[in-house]
């Protein structure tokens, strides 16, 4: 499934509209504003919250937690050692961990479960702001990726 990951220009906190493949905005991400913390909340259209972005305080290097109803769905967590390229670990529960990886200059990622390319996220093609294109593969938890993305893109690009 492909979508299109736009930043809000005038949101106060990272605020993003997610699109689908055609055009229809199926996922918002509201920031947080005014926080010691990223904090944001990842709704569906109807504004219903279907994940929670916070960022560990007291990690070392930069490292978020997605939660899902009160319950921890995935740490996302930045390599401490890595010049040039962001990388970063999706721990989640059980087996099913991913990797990410790009190009910091590029605004290019790769999600990777063990060697199998999970997604894949662009900037590369739109020339608005903080505009990405997110293709995910079949059957792959979609709202996990994108709130990972969204992770990523704070992580790696965020000038607060």
């Amino acid at each position: 499934m492909r979508y299109l990951m736009k930043e809000r220009f005038f949101a106060i906190g990272e605020d993003y509209d997610i699109q689908d493949e055609h055009g229809n905005v199926v996922y918002h991400v509201d920031g947080k504003a005014f926080t010691i913390r990223d904090q944001l909340s990842f709704q569906d259209a109807a504004g219903n919250e279907l994940a929670y972005i916070r960022q560990r305080l007291l990690a070392i290097g930069r490292t978020y937690e997605i939660t899902r109803g009160g319950e921890l769905a995935a740490v996302v967590k930045k390599d401490l050692f890595s010049l040039f390229r962001c990388s970063f670990t999706v721990d989640v529960p059980g087996p099913d961990d991913l990797t990410a990886e790009g190009s910091l200059l590029d605004h290019e990622y790769t999600f990777r479960r063990g060697d199998r390319v999970v997604a894949t996220v662009s900037k590369r093609w739109f020339t608005l702001r903080d505009t990405y294109g997110v293709e995910i593969a079949e059957g792959e938890d979609a709202v996990l990726i994108l709130a990972s993305a969204v992770v990523i893109e704070m992580a790696c690009h965020n000038e607060k």
